[in-house]
């Protein structure tokens, strides 16, 4: 449970952080020219509800860079600060660490802290997955392990909070797996999971990027924000069949999505960034 004061700092961040805030900010606008060189593929901003009351939810990728585009895109569309919900290890942060992670906006994903954002009509971010959606084996690029976790839709439910699904493509071939999550490595890695932290599902692969190295390969991105899906619980459905209801729908839209963007992918001869294919990039 988050406590009265851990609350009133999500709304209210002391000086530090705004500080910081203001700094991050100032970054991310002069870094725009400079992600735009990527030409990141993004549609489906239109699909964003202009008063910034949704909850986006969205898959992890090796790369990491979902949070960022998605973040930017959202800021520069509609103009609202996204808010992602942090993995409850990032509670143990202190310091620098903590301030930073509070700067970009993120908040601890505990339901609480989440019904404050709600209450306050913030524009939230969730991974369902989590932290062990972040490492992929072979052949498991952009499944989604949501393992039962149904929080997002629960709260969502709620609130009466419209849910935007939004998922990304490229950041799962950054870096590739050597080996499967049934390999001798893989039961090893999950054992050792299991005796560290209690998390076999938090077991990393054996990575690879350009050849046998750990420099990434270069690779667009592709983001898509699919249609706003209503919440809003219809007369004589019992409330946790709807909430598995908006689960389950949530779950279809953004694998569609996944598998859309990747068929897109396929046919795109800028997907390598190779600077010969500038001009030829799929666009929106």
């Amino acid at each position: 449970m988050a406590d009265g004061n851990h609350l009133d700092a999500i709304m209210e961040p002391n000086g530090r952080v705004r500080s910081l805030r203001r700094a991050l900010d100032a970054v991310t606008d002069r870094l725009a020219p400079v992600l735009d060189l990527s030409r990141p593929y993004i549609d489906g901003v239109d699909n964003l509800p202009p008063d910034g009351r949704f909850l986006l939810v969205g898959n992890h990728t090796q790369a990491g860079s979902e949070i960022f585009l998605i973040s930017d895109a959202v800021r520069r569309t509609i103009g609202t600060r996204v808010r992602p919900l942090a993995d409850r290890g990032f509670g143990r942060l202190r310091g620098l660490p903590a301030d930073l992670m509070a700067a970009f906006g993120g908040v601890i994903g505990e339901p609480d802290s989440a019904r404050e954002l709600m209450r306050h009509d913030q524009t939230i971010l969730v991974f369902p997955g989590g932290g062990r959606e972040i490492g992929k084996f072979k052949g498991e690029e952009y499944t989604l392990r949501w393992e039962g976790r149904s929080g997002f839709a629960r709260l969502s439910v709620e609130n009466g909070y419209p849910i935007v699904p939004v998922g990304l493509v490229g950041g799962d071939d950054v870096y590739r797996s050597w080996t499967t999550r049934d390999s001798i490595y893989g039961r090893f890695s999950e054992a050792l999971g299991r005796r560290l932290n209690g998390r076999p599902d938090m077991a990393m692969p054996l990575l690879r990027g350009i050849g046998p190295t750990l420099i990434p390969r270069p690779r667009r991105m592709y983001l898509r924000f699919g249609p706003p899906i209503d919440t809003s619980t219809p007369l004589g459905i019992d409330a946790p069949g709807w909430v598995e209801a908006v689960k389950e729908r949530t779950r279809r839209e953004l694998e569609t999505i996944l598998a859309d963007l990747q068929r897109l992918r396929s046919t795109d001869p800028y997907r390598a960034l190779n600077p010969l294919a500038w001009r030829s990039a799929t666009t929106a």
